[in-house]
């Protein structure tokens, strides 16, 4: 395959050509880095591919060979349903998400397990009185989706001796899980004892919600991560889980609606710590290096790892 034409939009658009007009690669062809409010009719007309996180308010596939998302996730792409067409070739970026989550993830599994919030509250009272922090290696972690993301945080969470479960649609047996199972086989035998819960999955039609009553009922003073897509949690039984006491705290960095409304009860709950998209950022750095790659494979018929299989949304 052959691409000529290529339509770079949304927020790194100005970063990007400053960083690939110069690159040797791509002399030759014909580019344009518009904003997403500037991509016309006409230029996706033009376009052999198109790159941006997700689609223009006015996107269609015109002439489109390829679609390269600057994002790991492409539920925004599959959103267009049907209309996907068979001979348009879809990939997403893959750069050090895995490694960012899992800091992310760490980061606030030590807040909890050495007391920061506790301290710090004794702190502001004057009170000198001795707390026991938790090891990692008492933690029991059930990690859904077992992807890429999913692998290595559960890579460098058994590092540290935690005892690391998978939740996957197939059940699929991966490196570094004590143990994986599929989606239709969770429930309180391997929830009631986990201490933390965390999601990479992505949004599909069988992920949509599924974070939901049943579910969160069968915890037991867990805490909620979640850092795959903010569609596939019911956030208004996560609430009443929390306040149920069957869930012990959320911590929330990606939403259905983002920014997350000025109006929504998950800003001002003392059980939910939001975060605005931040664990697993792509920069611009990143992206052209995947964004390159891609298109060597592309035009080479060389290996795609990162090509997304329409069908199954991700």
């Amino acid at each position: 395959m052959r691409i000529t034409n290529i339509l770079f939009t949304g927020r790194l658009v100005k970063e990007l050509e400053g960083l690939l007009n110069a690159e040797e690669m791509l002399k030759g062809r014909n580019l344009r880095f518009l904003w997403e409010g500037d991509v016309s009719y006409e230029d996706l007309e033009w376009a052999d591919a198109y790159v941006a996180f997700h689609p223009a308010a006015n996107f269609h596939f015109g002439n489109l060979k390829w679609v390269h998302s600057l994002g790991a996730g492409v539920d925004r792409y599959m959103a267009l349903g049907d209309k996907w067409p068979d001979g348009v070739l879809l990939t997403r970026t893959i750069t050090s998400f895995g490694q960012k989550i899992s800091e992310y993830t760490l980061s606030y599994m030590l807040k909890e397990l050495q007391l920061h919030d506790t301290c710090r509250d004794q702190q502001g009272r004057g009170e000198w009185k001795m707390v026991s922090p938790r090891s990692l290696d008492e933690m029991k972690i059930v990690v859904f989706g077992t992807g890429e993301i999913g692998q290595e945080l559960a890579r460098i969470l058994a590092f540290f001796g935690v005892q690391v479960d998978g939740v996957s649609r197939s059940g699929t047996n991966k490196d570094h899980f004590c143990k994986v199972i599929s989606l239709e086989e969770v429930d309180d035998s391997c929830l009631r004892n986990a201490d933390f819960i965390i999601n990479t999955l992505p949004l599909t039609e069988e992920t949509e919600g599924l974070f939901d009553e049943r579910l969160f009922g069968q915890l037991n003073q867990a805490v909620f991560v979640n850092v795959g897509r903010g569609g596939t949690v019911n956030h208004g039984a996560l609430l009443d889980a929390l306040d149920r006491g069957v869930l012990k705290a959320a911590v929330l960095d990606v939403f259905e609606e983002e920014p997350l409304p000025t109006g929504s009860p998950l800003w001002s709950h003392p059980g939910v710590t939001v975060t605005p998209h931040i664990s697993a950022i792509t920069t611009p750095e990143e992206a052209v290096v995947c964004f390159l790659e891609t298109l060597e494979a592309v035009e080479s018929g060389g290996e795609l790892r990162n090509r997304v299989d329409v069908g199954r949304g991700y």
